[in-house]
């Protein structure tokens, strides 16, 4: 039990984590600019660890459009840059192909802290065109009031 309190009392106070607030922010936001669109996604929202922190299947997705937004999802947790960038790593990067959680289809955004410089996590959006998914992402992102890219 003492090394559980050594790790809590390691972690800075101003670590900041992807809570479900923010994760059910991004989501809505997301379905709100999916609807004015006329589409429907399954969205995905992961922590840095991958883990599911909020998930909706928007109506209309075919089977496998969940899973597809979780692995998006998981991989931008994974990497931290969106999936859009992906297909030409694997291009650069031997290897990288066969890496875990590779996904070289756009739809996958990393999530970042309303400052930009803390990484919390990533999105997947499936279930359209791959530009779209990718979009929709980003406008749950920024709907929740986070940052899609790093601050330089």
């Amino acid at each position: 039990m003492i090394w559980v309190a050594a790790l809590l009392i390691a972690a800075p106070a101003s670590a900041q984590v992807l809570n479900a607030e923010q994760a059910d922010a991004i989501v809505k936001g997301c379905a709100a600019h999916a609807r004015a669109k006329g589409q429907g996604h399954a969205i995905a929202v992961v922590d840095l660890g991958g883990h599911p922190v909020a998930i909706w299947r928007m109506d209309g997705n075919a089977f496998g459009m969940m899973d597809f937004s979780l692995a998006k999802a998981r991989a931008v947790a994974a990497w931290g840059f969106a999936t859009s960038g992906m297909e030409e790593a694997v291009k650069g990067t031997p290897g990288f192909a066969d890496a875990p959680h590779v996904v070289t289809v756009p739809g996958g955004v990393p999530i970042f802290s309303a400052d930009g410089r803390t990484r919390l996590g990533g999105v997947g959006a499936s279930g359209e065109a791959p530009a779209d998914d990718a979009a929709c992402a980003a406008a749950g992102i920024a709907a929740a009031g986070l940052k899609s890219e790093r601050a330089r």
